[in-house]
């Protein structure tokens, strides 16, 4: 506890030392307080004897998703192609199904081809993670991630565990050094750019989507011949293997119906490339246009990330506190949803708040619910409280806690349950156990309670009889809509 203390002292101290290739300004609002909690199952499953079983034909040996929105995403930050290769046996038996690269497009070279994820405390200089997020043509393989010939192997090494591939592109700008950009660029078009100045207001609609972000030069989106040039390069990652695309920071790229003077179909031409699943970045906050770029593909929920990270650092996980996808309405079935990201993590100090069990029990919150599409964050290998960066190696693993037990046991219960309806609860009326319910036939119980705790009489929508914890072995009964059994300390059970 004192350490935790300590941490989010320290996390609040902690200023944005790098530059974010996403941009804008998160909200920080609270769940809304009337949010609605289901407490009771469907009137077809409380009618029938049975329950409820999900009718999903799941793919493979390891019973994955056959869908990449209803499963879940390993975000393999920074990971090389041919090191995703080699883990993907692991990565298919902790149960996700679709994996998200780093940028594929070829980008600046800093500091020599360097392979640091990041300067630490400034004492050397050989190389940043972000430079993949500034591409210098839209052509396949980089220096850090792989080449093109690396990344189709990859793909089609998936393919046969039936994971999916999902490429982050970077669409909206390319390398703010205009001297690395290729030449490449100005065969398309003689004016490749927007040209203006640096965003300084993130309320301004015009400056958000035609502005610099952070010094990146701005497409020029609205001419036909660049939205063709992006096509063909989104064209080309599906013809070797892609199924989805992330778009990187999607709110800076203006919308049909924007104002005239600057709108565009730059989307409705883009997304006509042949992926299964597309979703973008639209960080909350400032001129957003949240729920219209939801009418074109999924989109994230910056918010809901900032919810339950709270939850979790106040030690307060009722259901109020993170029912509610802070989305306004939009279905859930819409949005991305993470414990943290690749942007929170490397730039607003959160990464000092979070030890990895505290991960796994938001995780566990976000992967057992039935609505959003859940992206763990796969934090650098040697990663902890103490120490942001690790082994601070660009190309290698991250840290194994993202195929640790309890992580794969939800995620499993995850592809199970696909179709299913939830109960979220607070068994005994404790802020620091949660109950997410699928249906009448499973339910993930978090607990960061530091003490055993007995469930005796909880209500409960399961099914009668006795059901074995996937993670710890435990026995949990289920008698006459009444659930018993015990939870050891910070003990996340999963029940099917």
């Amino acid at each position: 506890m004192k350490k935790r203390i300590l941490s989010a002292i320290m996390a609040a101290l902690i200023l944005a030392s790098l530059a974010s290739c996403s941009g804008g300004n998160p909200s920080s609002s609270e769940p809304s307080s009337s949010s609605q909690t289901s407490q009771q199952p469907s009137s077809s499953q409380a009618a029938s004897s049975e329950p409820a079983k999900s009718e999903v034909k799941l793919v493979g040996e390891y019973e994955l998703s056959p869908e990449i929105s209803t499963g879940t995403i390993l975000h393999a930050w920074c990971w090389s192609f041919n090191t995703i290769k080699a883990n993907l046996k692991d990565i298919a038996e902790a149960g996700y199904t679709a994996i998200q690269t780093s940028p594929i497009n070829e980008c600046k070279v800093g500091e020599n081809g360097g392979m640091q994820l990041q300067d630490v405390e400034d004492r050397e200089n050989n190389g940043k993670w972000y430079y993949h997020y500034q591409p210098t043509n839209y052509t396949i393989g980089n220096y850090q991630l792989g080449t093109e010939e690396e990344f189709k192997e990859l793909c089609a090494e998936a393919e046969k565990y039936g994971i999916k591939i999902i490429v982050d592109a970077v669409v909206n700008h390319m390398s703010s050094d205009i001297n690395a950009i290729s030449e490449d660029i100005y065969k398309v078009t003689d004016k490749p750019f927007h040209g203006l100045k640096d965003i300084t207001n993130y309320n301004d609609r015009k400056q958000v989507t035609q502005g610099n972000l952070l010094g990146l030069q701005d497409l020029n989106t609205q001419d036909p011949k660049i939205q063709q040039f992006i096509l063909s390069y989104l064209k080309k990652c599906v013809e070797d293997g892609a199924d989805g695309f992330r778009y990187d920071a999607t709110k800076h790229i203006e919308l049909s119906d924007d104002p005239k003077e600057y709108a565009s179909d730059f989307w409705n031409v883009i997304l006509d490339n042949g992926a299964e699943f597309q979703y973008g970045e639209v960080l909350q906050g400032g001129t957003d246009r949240f729920a219209s770029y939801a009418d074109l593909l999924n989109v994230t929920s910056s918010t809901y990330g900032e919810y339950i990270r709270n939850s979790i650092t106040n030690l307060d996980i009722s259901t109020t506190k993170w029912s509610d996808y802070g989305v306004k309405g939009l279905d859930p079935s819409k949005l991305v949803t993470w414990v943290e990201s690749h942007d929170n993590y490397c730039n607003d100090g959160s990464w000092a708040q979070l030890t990895e069990d505290d991960i796994k029990h938001g995780w566990a919150i976000i992967a057992a619910r039935s609505g959003g599409t859940p992206l763990f964050f796969s934090r650098p290998a040697g990663a902890s409280i103490d120490s942001q960066w690790g082994n601070n190696k660009i190309g290698e693993a991250g840290s194994d806690f993202y195929k640790s037990k309890e992580v794969a046991e939800v995620n499993k219960f995850r592809n199970h349950m696909i179709g299913l309806d939830e109960t979220l609860s607070n068994p005994m009326d404790s802020d620091e156990i949660a109950m997410i319910e699928r249906g009448a036939s499973g339910a993930v119980i978090v607990s960061i309670s530091m003490k055993k705790e007995e469930l005796k009489g909880v209500k409960t929508v399961l099914a009668d009889g006795e059901y074995t914890d996937k993670v710890s072995g435990g026995k949990f009964t289920v008698k006459d809509g009444a659930l018993s059994g015990t939870l050891e300390p910070g003990a996340i059970v999963v029940l099917y």
